[in-house]
């Protein structure tokens, strides 16, 4: 059995299982969701038509708690949640109602109501605009992200982030193949569940990627398969190693990843492009759509990217990565050692 094939299968089974589990929470929620919606509409339209204060919820909380001591879920936190709740999602307004219609699915639920509470509760407190909400709560019922995944997301921008990268899409894809990959691909990636002393080498960038596959899969976003690490090929009786091979689940198709440390060369496209050359030759099947190349670089000059693109004839992004963990080259320096922490405790204890 080869380990490479296993650990892919492995993988694989993982994340859709995990995904199935949450995807069977959140249909569960519905009712309630849409429940706390009307509850939160109810006592609005009472407080702006009797004149009451926030101090209604208070009341209500207790009263709740006294005559229907059995129901969970209505405290006066939870009921001020409710209320902002209706408040931001009015789907009677006009923005509400286009955006609501862009997302909902085909059973007529409203896209909210098909994410858990804390989900909801977590994105109005975090994020005020709308249009971004909804964006989260289309993209979390398509990945089936937990509360904990969503606030990573939102903490590392994911929506700035989205179809940011330069790429030459439009010339080499069709055009529902080119927007979705468009919209998959994102700038810069964000690896800060790894840690690496500087100066590091892409080998060692590499390596923690794939240590890390669960995570870094999730950063690549909903979709990626992990293929292989240093993938080889042999083109004209020569040895060729892809950094990094996955496939694309719902775009059909594989795509190469080549991680290069430091500022983006020119030269790089055109060694992408002979990649994506010989997996469509080597390696992909007739019915999958031509390979995709993924440069990812610390740092990039948008104009010298675009050049470097135009003529190619495969599909290749050039995106950023930012590692927030770092550790800067003269940490081990500037902390102490055990003989400095030592000789301090005894001079303190003298």
């Amino acid at each position: 059995m080869e380990i490479k094939v296993y650990q892919y299968l492995l993988t694989e089974i993982k994340v859709r299982i995990r995904s199935a589990q949450v995807r069977a929470a959140l249909s569960a929620n519905a009712e309630m969701i849409m429940l706390y919606w009307d509850i939160g509409k109810l006592v609005n339209q009472q407080q702006i038509e009797q004149g009451w204060g926030a101090t209604v919820t208070s009341r209500l909380a207790n009263d709740i708690k006294n005559e229907l001591p059995e129901v969970k879920g209505f405290s006066e936190r939870n009921l001020k949640f409710m209320v902002q709740f209706y408040k931001g999602y009015d789907f009677d307004d006009v923005i509400g109602k286009q955006a609501v219609s862009q997302l909902q699915e085909s059973n007529g639920e409203q896209p909210v109501s098909q994410i858990p509470w804390g989900h909801n509760i977590l994105l109005m407190q975090k994020i005020k605009e709308k249009d971004v909400r909804l964006w989260y709560v289309e993209q979390t019922i398509l990945n089936g992200w937990s509360r904990d995944i969503l606030g990573l997301m939102i903490k590392n921008n994911l929506h700035l982030r989205q179809g940011e990268t330069i790429n030459n899409f439009s010339k080499t894809l069709s055009v529902p193949e080119s927007d979705l990959v468009r919209e998959t691909l994102k700038d810069p990636y964000i690896f800060d569940f790894i840690t690496l002393a500087q100066p590091f080498t892409e080998r060692e960038l590499e390596t923690e990627l794939v240590r890390h596959v669960e995570k870094f899969l999730l950063e690549l976003g909903a979709g990626f398969a992990f293929v292989g690490r240093q993938y080889h090929l042999t083109v004209s009786d020569q040895d060729f190693y892809l950094d990094l091979l996955f496939y694309h689940l719902k775009m059909r198709c594989f795509i190469v990843i080549d991680l290069k440390k430091g500022d983006f060369k020119p030269e790089y496209a055109g060694k992408m492009n002979f990649y994506c050359s010989a997996v469509d030759d080597l390696i992909k099947y007739e019915s999958d759509k031509p390979t995709i190349g993924l440069i990812l670089c610390q740092t990039k000059d948008k104009v010298m990217a675009e050049y470097a693109l135009r003529d190619m004839n495969k599909p290749i992004g050039i995106s950023e990565f930012e590692l927030t963990r770092s550790l800067p080259k003269d940490l081990r320096s500037s902390l102490p050692t055990i003989e400095e922490i030592e000789n301090e405790l005894k001079s303190r204890e003298g």
